[in-house]
């Protein structure tokens, strides 16, 4: 991906240390004490231009969001997003949400193990060709990541509109042992599901042409599976 970014635009994004992480790694294992709260903390890797984790942060505020992308441009659109989203309700900056300027091919140089409860994946490169398989973000590589940085709540939320990534990445939750809930082929098959689903850039642009979105969850922590396999014996029982 190339994109031409505005002059400047490092050390705009230089001067936002309210809002934009340009050390990440320095953070390591202290992104609680840095947002001043332990409360729990959602990552988006590849935010793209930010809508998602923006509206996101603003409908949750107390769940702490972080933004993870590796183009300095996409941290400047998110930033201008993000700010947008909360100026109406009198802030500046919002006050539970980072954006992070960073490779996800080092996470585990980002964040600490047990840190996060939960990882947004949406509309990531499905890399079609299958000598590119490995750098797809459902890859077991990145999935033995993420069960790393997870903790026992943790889970993993994934949005697509490549049905080849969706099949490949059932596979790889499959094979990791995942327990798998919330899996729709066509997330808006009757129209937009509800208030309380925040679309991404490219989810609106997609629905708006009928391309299908696929959609599922996979749950990496312990604690998070106890509490799934108790609600669906509790749901057979009625």
């Amino acid at each position: 991906m190339r994109l031409r970014g505005r002059k400047g635009i490092r050390e705009s994004l230089e001067e936002q240390t309210d809002l934009v992480i340009l050390d990440p790694r320095s953070y390591k294992g202290e992104w609680s004490k840095l947002f001043g709260n332990d409360h729990p903390i959602h990552v988006e890797f590849g935010m793209g231009k930010g809508q998602f984790i923006s509206q996101m942060s603003f409908k949750y505020p107390d769940i702490n969001f972080i933004g993870v992308d590796m183009y300095d441009e996409l941290i400047r659109r998110a930033g201008d997003k993000a700010r947008a989203v909360w100026e109406p309700a009198g802030h500046e900056t919002p006050p539970n949400l980072k954006l992070a300027l960073a490779n996800i091919d080092y996470a585990e140089e980002v964040f600490a193990p047990g840190e996060l409860e939960r990882i947004y994946l949406n509309f990531s490169d499905p890399w079609p060709k299958s000598k590119h398989a490995r750098r797809r973000l459902t890859h077991p590589r990145f999935l033995d990541k993420y069960r790393g940085l997870l903790s026992e709540l943790g889970e993993i939320h994934l949005k697509t509109d490549s049905r080849s990534l969706f099949e490949f990445s059932l596979n790889a939750f499959a094979d990791f042992g995942l327990q798998m809930k919330n899996i729709s082929l066509d997330l808006h098959a009757e129209g937009i599901i509800n208030e309380d689903h925040i679309m991404t850039e490219y989810e609106t642009k997609f629905v708006g042409r009928g391309v299908n979105i696929h959609r599922c969850e996979a749950i990496v922590g312990a604690e998070a599976l106890k509490q799934y396999q108790a609600t669906r014996l509790d749901k057979y029982r009625l």
